[in-house]
């Protein structure tokens, strides 16, 4: 096995012990970029003389026993809305070309002051404004979508050319990518970690959170992010908790829901299927099932857009004016509707938030998690723009996306996406747990304790 194969807590351990240096490491994960990137064009920019700078100087700290704990030494690529100091955050974007941050936003800082190592930034759909990240190929299928918005950090990790990553999820952007990829993606809790220096799409809905091979790495990266951060007004004041899950595998206790409505609606066959046999497992593992309504479907995506669109347009109010000619026309098309939707409407989606919160509250009183489908069919060919479901419905690619995910964003919830398997072409397939406000450690328990009874699962097979 080379060293850009191994998951983040193997890695951590291997340096920790001495068998792996963080100088092998990177330049095995720069090695992988290298061989990977002319096919899945993952990353905006590779920052390779600066990660073997930084690593040498990791084995330095670590040979005079200056450990800094699980992330020293450990590769990462960072989704390019999220400020590094000195380097370029161009959103994917035109309309920021030359851009350079002055100082780290407090996920990056917190990452370095945890020893981990950057490598790169990733691409995202232009802003973080678009469910597939058309410049990036899927990790498993050069000819299908990435997902997104964070599309560039989850074939990244899926491929090797990054141990973890870093995304942000408004409507779904971790997880969709990380459920079409085949890794793990992890919306936290509203609040939990600083968006202070990341570019927003949405400031009400937007999250940051790792992509990574494991649960168990996810809870790992989680530990370092989260906690209060005064520069970013919904910053959670929170105690600091080390999310990582035991090693025990025992479900007992626990109260899995099961949705009848809405999350299994129009969702893919083997999808179904394949969600359905890990909920299944966890039943195995001694937790329970409880069959729960979801309440206020028909109002779901109303108010996804009806936050997110009016948001998006006023935090680009300035260079849409100046500028318009710079940006994608998916994008910009988005952005010039939200000057179209008046007051009222923005006001009625905050109040419908509102409600679908206190309601989901309540069902979270009942179950402990919910289990469901991340995303209702696995990745589409590039450029496809619509869905036919079996019952001849045809669905726009981006609503279908963010269909299973936007709750989440919505309520706020923590969610937590596992690889559940692939359909017969191959494809990747996700299980999204949903759990109650700063609840991550019961979903990273119970995704850790699926994960634990699966086959260890392969890197994508890039040619």
């Amino acid at each position: 096995m080379q060293p850009y194969e191994l998951s983040l807590a193997a890695a951590a351990e291997a340096i920790r012990t001495r068998r792996l240096s963080p100088v092998e490491l990177v330049d095995s994960v720069l090695d992988r970029i290298e061989q990977v990137e002319p096919h899945l064009d993952a990353y905006v920019t590779v920052v390779a003389e600066q990660a073997r700078l930084a690593a040498r100087e990791a084995e330095r700290e670590a040979a005079q026993g200056r450990y800094r704990g699980p992330l020293h030494g450990i590769p990462a690529g960072l989704k390019d809305l999220i400020d590094v100091a000195g380097s370029p955050t161009t959103a994917s974007s035109r309309v920021r070309a030359g851009h350079r941050a002055a100082s780290d936003s407090t996920v990056a800082a917190r990452l370095r002051a945890a020893g981990a190592i950057l490598v790169g930034k990733t691409h995202t759909h232009e802003f973080a404004y678009g469910l597939t990240t058309p410049q990036t190929n899927n990790a498993w299928d050069r000819g299908r979508v990435a997902g997104g918005s964070s599309g560039g950090s989850a074939v990244a990790v899926a491929s090797g050319a990054a141990t973890f990553a870093l995304g942000t999820d408004t409507g779904g952007s971790i997880r969709v990518p990380a459920a079409l990829n085949g890794v793990v993606g992890l919306k936290p809790t509203y609040g939990l970690v600083p968006r202070h220096g990341v570019t927003s799409l949405s400031w009400s809905l937007d999250h940051v959170g790792p992509i990574t091979r494991t649960v168990e790495d996810a809870a790992v990266v989680l530990t370092a992010l989260a906690g209060h951060d005064p520069r970013d007004p919904a910053s959670l004041a929170t105690p600091a908790v080390d999310h990582r899950p035991g090693a025990g595998s025992d479900l007992t206790g626990l109260r899995v829901g099961l949705p009848r409505t809405y999350y299994f609606d129009q969702v893919d066959a083997e999808v179904e299927a394949a969600v359905r046999r890990a909920i299944a497992q966890l039943e195995a593992l001694g937790a329970r099932l409880i069959e729960i309504d979801i309440p206020m479907t028909r109002y779901i995506q109303a108010t996804q857009w009806g936050l997110m669109v009016p948001e998006a347009t006023a935090y680009h109010e300035s260079t849409l004016r100046t500028v318009p000619e710079q940006y994608q026309a998916d994008v910009r098309i988005l952005l010039e509707a939200g000057e179209l939707m008046g007051a009222g409407d923005y006001l009625r989606a905050q109040r419908s938030r509102t409600l679908m919160r206190r309601k989901w509250a309540r069902i979270l009183e009942e179950v402990d998690v919910i289990a469901a489908p991340t995303v209702p069919t696995t990745a589409v060919r590039a450029g496809e723009e619509t869905i036919t479901w079996s019952d001849g419905a045809v669905e726009s690619v981006s609503d279908a996306f963010v269909r299973l995910s936007s709750p989440a964003n919505i309520t706020g919830v923590p969610a937590l996406s596992v690889p559940v398997g692939h359909d017969t072409a191959g494809l990747p397939i996700g299980m999204q747990l949903l759990g109650r406000p700063l609840g991550e450690r019961v979903l990273l328990r119970i995704g850790h304790a699926y994960e634990q009874a699966q086959p260890a699962r392969a890197l994508a097979p890039v040619a």
